[in-house]
């Protein structure tokens, strides 16, 4: 068994929600579409807008910001939906502000977050990345989009 640690890179595309960055996996990301009509869903989360059909396949599509706690989503011409594919079968669509480019960042750049933070944000994020001057919270899909069990009930 090799005991190296393989220094890995990985591809995010790098989003806005207001004036903070994000990095959601590349390989996660199976489109990236313009903002369209949103088909509301009823007794839904208030952070659930509704469903989208790209192409015959119906998908939900969810609000980041409310997700978050952070204010509505104010929609512009950079307004977005990404279409995730975290399992095969299913998709789903998050609105985010704006796609603002596609980097490269390598494990070693990657600062783990503190479990212990009281940040309820935190829980959604798998780490912070350093891109340059910038750093860039790298989102844990998993986390944010699978419902917590408590909350399902």
């Amino acid at each position: 068994m090799e005991t190296n640690i393989v220094n890995e890179s990985r591809q995010y595309i790098v989003v806005t929600l207001g004036n903070e960055q994000f990095g959601i996996d590349i390989q996660y990301v199976d489109n990236i579409v313009r903002m369209q009509k949103i088909t509301r869903v009823p007794k839904a989360q208030n952070y659930f807008k509704g469903v989208i059909n790209i192409r015959g396949e119906i998908i939900p599509v969810m609000s980041l910001r409310l997700k978050f706690d952070l204010e509505d989503d104010q929609i512009t011409n950079a307004s977005r939906i990404l279409i995730l594919k975290i399992e095969p079968q299913a998709a789903v669509g998050i609105i985010v502000d704006e796609v603002r480019e596609v980097v490269t960042i390598d494990s070693e750049s990657v600062d783990k977050i503190a479990n212990a933070s009281s940040d309820e944000k935190a829980a959604y994020l798998s780490g912070v990345g350093k891109n340059g001057e910038n750093l860039i919270s790298l989102l844990n899909l998993q986390a944010v989009i699978i419902e917590k069990e408590a909350e399902v009930k």
